[in-house]
Parts: C-alpha cells; structure tokens; sequence
C-alpha cells in the first residue's frame, strides 16, 4: 500500500493513459451517433462563421472547443452555407399560432445541416466526427483527474486510486466519453463548479470568489441543466452561513453581531460569485453571436414557443425585446436555450422501455435503468456506503445526543464539518429528483452529472470503514482482500465488454447483447455501429467469393451457425437509427428500408431500437412491424445494436 502511496502519480497517470487509448481508439471506431449529427455541423459553425443559428437549445463550451479541433483539418471542411439551408431553415410553423407571419426555426435543420456537411459536401465524414471528439476526451482525462484530487483530499491517496479507477473503468463513460454531446461535459464542468464552491464556502476569499463564478459560469455554459446549481449552492450558502461557530476570541456579547455580520459577508460574496458567472456566459456567447442576426434569435423564439400558451408569450417577448439591445443579443441567446430546454422536457420524447413505446415519462425509468446499466461492483459499493453512512450517522447522533446537544447544534456541526459531502449529496438528491420526474426518458446519460459525486462518495465510505478498523487486524485484512477483488473486478469488466461500452449492461441483466430487450435509445443504439456493418457485411463476402466460410473470422459472424446462402450480398436492406449514413459506408449495396414495407426476402439490417419499437408500439389494424420475422432469421450483429437477418422465404403470417 506504501508503494501505491509513494508512487501514485505514475499509477494516475497509467489510468489516464488507458483511458485515453480506448477512447482514441472508439473515437475512430465509432460511427456518427444521432445527436452528434446535429452537434457537429453546429460546434464548426459556431467556430467558423460565430453565429449558433444550429442547435441553440445547448450552450456554446463544449461544442466551441468541437469547432476549434475541427479547424485542424486541412483544408479546412466545406459547408453547406451560403445556402436556402442557412438562410431560412425549416419552414413548419403552424401559421394559426404565429398569425404574425411564417416564422422560421433551424432547430428542425440542424439534422438536414449534418446529413449535408457529414456526408454531402465531399468531407471526410471519418475525419471530422474523429477530430470534433478529441476535446472531449481531453475534458474526460480532466474529470478523471479531478476526482482523484478531491477522493484524495477527502479520503487520502488509496481511496483517491480506487475512485479513478471507477470511474476510469465504467463502460458507461467509456461508451460516451469520446461523443461530440454535452453529457461528459455537464458531467465534468458541474463536478468542478462543486468542487470550487466548497473551496469558496471554506475559505470565500476573493480569489476563490472569483473562481466559483467562473466554473459556475462554464457548467451553465455546458449544459443549462447546470442552473439547478443555482438553488442548490444559494441553499448550502444559507446553511453554511447560519451554523458557523463563532470563533472562540468572540466575547458572548458580540456573538449575534458577528453571526449576521458572517452571514451577510458570505451572503454578498455569493452574490458576486453568481454576477461573475453570468459575465462569463456572456462573454462567451458573444463570439457565438457576432454574426448572428437578431431576426434570426427572434425568429428561433417564435418558432419554440407557441403563442396559445402564457408561459411561451412570456418567453418569446422576453428573448425578442432583449435581442433588441445590442449588449443584450448574447444573453437573449443564453435565455432562449433555457427556455427551450424547458419546453423540449416538458413535451417528451418517444423511447422504448421494458416493453411499452411512449413519449410520456415513467419514474421507473431512471431508477431501472441505473440498475441495469451500473457495473454490479459500482452497485455493490453505492449500497455499502449507503448502509455505513446511515450506521454512522445514527451512532454520531446517538454520541452527541448523549453529550447534552441540540438536534440542531449536532446538525451544525455536522453540516460544518462534511461541507463537500453534503454538497454532493444535495446535488445528486436534486438532480436525480428533477430526472425522475421530468418528461424525457431518453438514456442513462443525462444521469452522467451524478455519477463523479457517486465515485467520491462511494469510495470514500469504503475507505473510511477500513481506515477506522485499521487497529483490528482480522477486519483490516478481510477489507483489503475485498478491495483487491474489486479492482480486479472492476478492471476485468470493460476488458470483456469491448467494444460495447455503449450498449453495456450489466452482468445480471444479460450484458451487452441482451440490453436491448429492456430499453433502446442511447442506452444501447445510437447509431454506433454502422462502421462495424460495412465490416459485417465485407467480411461475409469475402467469406463466401474465397469459400472460406468455415474459417474461424467467418464462424465469428454468424455465432458458429452455417451461412444461411452460398452466393455474397448485393443488396442489404437497412432501417437505421443514427446520425451516420449506411448509403455513404455501403454505397450499392444499400436499400432504404422501414417496419411498415411490404416484406420481401433477402438480407436486412435493422437498429435494435427500431426492431423493438416496431413490434412494442401500438399500430392501427392492418400495420406491417417486424414481428414477421423470426429469430431463427437472426444471421448476426454488427457490433450489438445493428440486428442482420436473412430472409430467405417470408412467412405467411407476414404478408
């Protein structure tokens, strides 16, 4: 243990290194997921031609350092502007809502902008999807970093190891830590604003006044999920404030006088810590909006917010009166993403989950998925410290109850003592509560946020436990055993769900190729896997022209099973979910394809979400699904989420 102590930089640094390589390596690998086909057209205009038209219901951070990698290429890539594209958007805006006049919106375009700058102006689309996910794994090399210093600082240099590791090791960040969205992001640049806020709360000097705003200000300029902070933090300040101990030196008759004199201090000083996060905001959005017309801002507002409910007219004549002073444009940008978000929550989006299609959210959603989708050593650990912490916090209060102090002197204490914990704990409470009741069950990720405060917290109850049976010999030794076992464990896990960290789940749910079965989406198919299709579908060709379908590369494909035909594919029929393009990696082999064509025989390649969406949603009498086709037509997958058939005879019922 004093080895891992002594030389712990170069074991960071390994863990880092690893993580990294993966992440390199499925940054290529990968095909252009769904979201990422509206985020990537987007980060390079932004940086290209300072105008956020595309995508404005996220804020600019994450997709400028995008557009910054993008501009390495050489030359520098094509893009669809100028163009009617760029100009005037999609055209869709019920006129009985805006009797104004037709209003435009590129949040509908944003997709037709990455089909064209992706794959139809003779960019390489390989290039450019690799080169917009560099910064993001660069921020998840510094995610991981920041939990080993704040594990180290809470629970010393081993529990420090043991967090990264976690983290560093969770397929669910592998399979997203190298995706241009705003998940790892969110997720890095909260856990750092929480980490300089507690630093602000110790010690609210100017100094680290100045940098809790900053880091404020670049978590909401990474998501606007991040303005739940603002509640959170103005909560933890009151608290923090209003249980600090007077100092000793403080005569008893002047302890009222300095209490409030405290409190309002650390009161104004988050005040200017909130001011300085909404100049950095707004200082960013400027370069964002330099060449953004503001008839564009206000045509966005008026296409988002319909006019037949108040809380859309207040927005959209918030956003255009803002938009009409100059130094005001960046802000009303800022707002009218908010604004949006709040609209795309409350009106849903359609997933599939545990046998049900629908666009209305379900509390069980993000409880399940969690379970599903959490390593079972992550699990085990999470349920460790929650018991522990509840032991502790019993006997504690049990001790100091017995001591004579108030209920409120003990929770004072407390709250002083643990301030990083219960910040923690207060986001992960608040955040979690606002997903499962929110209205957009849509993947496991949009918990990212909490997962680096479920890493600390986690880690450091195992490691507090040891430390406090260090003097017991028999315990001390059992626990490192089971510490060993759990590295070992937690290493070995990504080690067999490679490549498909994206669509993990866990053991007790099947893994990666059963995961399908409880919940599509980005929690298993995002269009990961089209590269590993044009593989699929080489490969089987190469297999059959050179007769080697008894090879070991070929019996790969098909799961051991004998080729369903003797003659290579000449067309493939796909129903793909993504932002890629299967026509661009096929070419013409390629046949659009979709659940409610006539069916046919011959090959078929159809998303997993797609596949299961089909035969789960309710169709009117008559509908065509994919419940015609039998598993036995099951030839194989290209990585998990893409399903190959081979039909060689439709069967009755499927006509």
């Amino acid at each position: 243990m004093e080895f891992l102590k002594k030389h712990a930089v170069w074991f960071v640094a390994g863990i880092l290194i690893a993580l990294g390589a993966v992440s390199l390596r499925l940054a290529w690998d990968d095909s252009t997921t769904m979201d990422e086909k509206a985020h990537i057209p987007a980060s390079y205009s932004y940086v290209r031609f300072l105008d956020m038209r595309i995508n404005p219901e996220h804020p600019p951070l994450i997709k400028d350092l995008s557009g910054l990698a993008m501009l390495l290429i050489s030359p520098l890539p094509q893009f669809p502007m100028p163009s009617a594209l760029w100009s005037q958007g999609d055209e869709g805006i019920d006129p009985a809502k805006h009797p104004e006049g037709p209003a435009k919106t590129w949040g509908l375009a944003q997709w037709s902008f990455g089909d064209q700058f992706l794959f139809g102006m003779g960019n390489d689309p390989n290039h450019v999807t690799f080169f917009a996910r560099l910064p993001i794994i660069l921020i998840t090399l510094l995610l991981g970093f920041a939990i080993f210093r704040w594990t180290r600082e809470l629970a010393g240099t081993l529990a420090g190891l043991f967090a990264l590791l976690l983290y560093a090791a969770d397929p669910n960040i592998l399979g997203h830590d190298h995706l241009v969205t705003t998940d790892i992001g969110i997720a890095a640049f909260v856990f750092f604003s929480a980490y300089f806020f507690v630093r602000f709360l110790k010690d609210p000097s100017t100094k680290n006044t100045l940098l809790s705003g900053v880091f404020l200000g670049l978590a909401n300029l990474a998501k606007f999920s991040a303005v739940t902070l603002f509640p959170l933090f103005g909560l933890i300040v009151i608290l923090y404030a209003l249980s600090k101990p007077c100092p000793d030196t403080i005569e008893a008759t002047q302890q009222r006088a300095w209490r409030w004199r405290f409190f309002i201090s650390l009161i104004l000083k988050f005040a200017g810590s909130v001011v300085i996060c909404f100049i950095a905001i707004w200082a960013l959005y400027i370069p964002n909006t330099w060449n953004m017309p503001v008839e564009t801002v206000q045509e966005i507002a008026r296409a988002q917010f319909p006019n037949d409910r108040a809380i859309g007219r207040l927005a959209e004549s918030t956003i255009i009166d803002m938009s009409e002073i100059p130094l005001m444009k960046p802000l009303a940008q800022y707002f009218l993403g908010v604004f949006m978000v709040f609209a795309r929550v409350s009106g849903g989006n359609t997933y599939y989950f545990l046998g049900t299609v629908s666009n209305q959210a379900t509390s069980l959603y993000f409880p399940v998925v969690f379970l599903m989708k959490a390593t079972l050593p992550f699990l085990a650990i999470l349920g460790f410290g929650f018991l522990y912490g509840l032991r502790r916090i019993t006997k504690v209060a049990h001790a100091d109850k017995q001591s004579g102090r108030t209920w409120r002197e003990i929770f004072a204490h407390s709250f002083q003592a643990h301030i990083a914990q219960y910040t923690m704990l207060g986001f992960v409470a608040l955040y979690s509560y606002l997903s499962i009741t929110g209205n957009l069950n849509i993947g496991f990720r949009h918990l990212f946020p909490i997962l680096p405060f479920l890493y600390v917290l986690g880690t450091k109850a195992v490691f507090d436990y040891w430390k406090r049976h260090h003097g017991n010999h028999t315990t001390w030794t059992i626990m490192r055993g089971f510490i060993f076992l759990f590295v070992c464990w937690i290493i070995l896990i990504p080690v067999f769900a490679y490549p498909g960290y994206l669509s993990y789940f866990n053991t007790a749910m099947g893994g990666h190729t059963e995961g399908y079965k409880y919940v599509t989406d980005s929690n298993y198919d995002w269009g990961q896997d089209v590269k590993r299709l044009k593989q699929w579908v080489d490969t089987y060709n190469h297999c059959v022209d050179n007769n080697q379908t008894g090879s070991d590369e070929c019996k790969t494909l098909t799961g051991g099973k004998s080729f369903p035909t003797a003659f290579p594919i000449q067309k493939i029929r796909v129903d793909y979910f993504g932002g890629s393009s299967p026509e661009y990696f096929l070419g013409n082999l390629y046949e659009s394809w979709h659940s409610n064509n006539t069916p046919e025989p011959g090959w078929y390649a159809v998303s997993a979400g797609f596949y299961q969406e089909s035969i789960y949603k309710p169709q009117p009498a008559g509908s065509l699904n994919y419940s015609w086709i039998p598993q036995h037509f099951l030839v194989g997958r290209a990585g998990d989420s893409i399903f190959i058939f081979y039909v060689d005879r439709v069967p009755e019922q499927g006509i």
